[in-house]
C-alpha cells in the first residue's frame, strides 16, 4: 500500500470527494455547493492510489445531537479488498479521537453490504436505522465506545 496517499480535500480536491461520495451513496447525492459547505464543518479527505481517486472519508465533530465523533470511510467498489478502507478508517479514527472522548460512530447506507460488513468487522455495533425524507433505503448508525470497542449489549 505504499502507493496510497490520503489528502485533506482542499478546494482543488472537493470534486474528487463528491464523485466518490455520490457513487457510493446514490440515494443522497451532493452538489458542489453541498460539499463546499460540508468542508467548512467536517474534515473530508480523499485517498489516491497511483494518482487515481479510490476513496474518501468524512470526520464529523461531535454536536448537540451526537457527543461522539463520526468517521465514515468510503472506497469505490473496484478498489475494495486492498486495505484502502482500513487506511482511510484508521486515518479518520486518529483525527476523531482528538475531537471527542465520547466514542466514535459511523454511518453506512443499508444497501452497502460491504460497508456494513467492514464496520462490523472493525468492532462497530448497530445502534439506529433511519430514512431521510423522500428516501426508501435506510442509513445505519453504528458505534464504538471511548476505548474503540463496541459498547456492551
Amino acid at each position: 500500500m505504499n502507493d496510497l496517499r490520503i489528502e485533506t480535500a482542499g478546494p482543488d480536491l472537493l470534486e474528487d470527494w463528491r464523485l466518490i461520495h455520490n457513487a457510493i451513496i446514490p440515494t443522497a447525492p451532493l452538489s458542489p455547493g453541498d460539499v463546499r459547505e460540508r468542508a467548512t464543518r467536517n474534515r473530508i479527505d480523499v485517498a489516491y492510489a497511483d494518482g487515481v481517486a479510490v476513496g474518501c472519508s468524512t470526520v464529523r465533530p461531535p454536536d448537540e445531537d451526537t457527543p461522539a465523533a463520526t468517521v465514515i470511510a468510503r472506497v469505490l467498489p473496484e478498489y475494495r479488498g486492498r486495505g484502502y478502507g482500513t487506511a482511510l478508517y484508521e486515518h479518520g479514527l486518529a483525527h476523531a479521537r482528538t475531537l471527542s472522548d465520547e466514542g466514535v460512530e459511523t454511518v453506512v447506507l443499508a444497501s452497502n453490504t460491504e460497508g456494513l460488513r467492514f464496520a462490523l468487522s472493525h468492532g462497530f455495533v448497530e445502534t439506529e436505522r433511519y430514512v431521510l425524507p423522500g428516501d426508501t433505503v435506510p442509513f445505519v448508525t453504528l458505534r464504538l465506545d471511548e476505548e474503540g470497542r463496541a459498547p456492551a449489549a
